[in-house]
């Protein structure tokens, strides 16, 4: 069990919480139910973490991919850079989670094109682009987690 707390913390957490629930024969007075949900808590944090990143990034990448602006842009890359990183890290620590990434893309990518757009508009920019690559489905997952970043929109490598 110590293998797989050093492995996969989210996972150990499950299973934890599962023979927690099932262990009838015990002398020692255990609090069974609220122990197994404190420590299915602690794997949802990492999910929350996850989710939390994932929707960083797309929001990110909304906006590198809308906005002709410039200046902006290090800044974006940076954001989601430290969110990949993140990401990895999270991974690293609970490699179940790698599963979920799909399902947590789908979810988190109308929020974070909102929120793409509200910024975008909030300094003036049109957030149209933002709303069109939400119609047409977003960004994939893989362009969420690897190194991939929109092209530069023409009006902003003529901008400069």
């Amino acid at each position: 069990m110590s293998d797989l707390y050093n492995r996969d913390f989210v996972l150990w957490t499950k299973e934890q919480a599962t023979a927690l629930r099932r262990a009838k024969a015990s002398n020692l007075p255990l609090d069974r139910e609220n122990l197994a949900e404190e420590i299915e808590s602690l794997g949802a944090s990492q999910r929350t973490q996850l989710n939390s990143q994932v929707r960083r990034i797309l929001r990110h990448l909304f906006k590198l991919d809308a906005s002709p602006a410039i200046d902006p842009r290090v800044g974006w890359h940076e954001t989601i850079r430290d969110a990949r990183a993140e990401i990895e890290d999270l991974l690293e620590a609970s490699p179940s989670l790698g599963h979920e990434i799909d399902a947590i893309v789908k979810k988190q990518t109308a929020t974070a094109a909102k929120h793409a757009a509200a910024d975008l508009e909030e300094h003036g920019q049109p957030a149209d682009l933002v709303r069109v690559r939400l119609q047409n489905g977003g960004f994939t997952p893989e362009q969420v987690i690897t190194d991939w970043l929109p092209e530069a929109s023409v009006d902003a490598t003529k901008a400069g």
